[in-house]
């Protein structure tokens, strides 16, 4: 393997790592110089490609994501032709309006203390202002409203038993 094919796949695996934990800018550099280093014609090249349009796409280059697509539907690879058709698709497909009501809103943190030993999760130091909780206790059950009636349904599954085990003994 020559230094140049280690430079692609260390460039192709840390922009899939990038893109995996959602540091979309940083995965679209590496991918774009993995790319610039590969042929791009090759499955390798067309694989780094697809995945660059997904990296685009989610950097919000959505200009970008559709030119390259629009590239990749005539790649040798068939396979990659393929998933650019697919792709494509996808990306000029319209945008659906979403109601404010589905959508769950992101506190920003942000604006909290970096230091602050009371926000920090496993923090040694306990707060001295915490609410104590109280136990809650469930409501009593008023028996006199409960069904005790007998509903005959054990004694027909006995008799049922009874005689699915009779006609098994009487059979042998």
């Amino acid at each position: 393997m020559t230094s140049e094919q280690a430079i692609v796949k260390s460039e192709y695996q840390a922009g899939k790592f990038a893109f995996e934990r959602g540091k979309y800018r940083e995965a679209v550099q590496h991918l774009e110089k993995a790319s610039a280093l590969v042929a791009r014609n090759t499955r390798l090249g067309g694989e780094i490609q697809i995945w660059l349009v997904t990296a685009y796409e989610a950097a919000e280059q959505r200009q970008e994501a559709v030119a390259l697509c629009e590239q990749l539907k005539r790649h040798p690879h068939s396979e990659t032709s393929k998933q650019a058709r697919r792709l494509l698709y996808i990306l000029q497909a319209p945008q659906l309006k979403r109601p404010q009501e589905w959508l769950t809103q992101i506190p920003d943190l942000g604006a909290l203390p970096d230091n602050d030993s009371q926000t920090r999760l496993g923090s040694d130091k306990v707060s001295k202002k915490r609410p104590s909780q109280t136990p809650v206790i469930p409501e009593p059950i008023d028996l006199s409203k409960v069904n005790t009636k007998d509903n005959r349904f054990i004694w027909v599954a006995l008799i049922a038993i009874a005689l699915t085990l009779a006609g098994l003994i009487w059979s042998i």
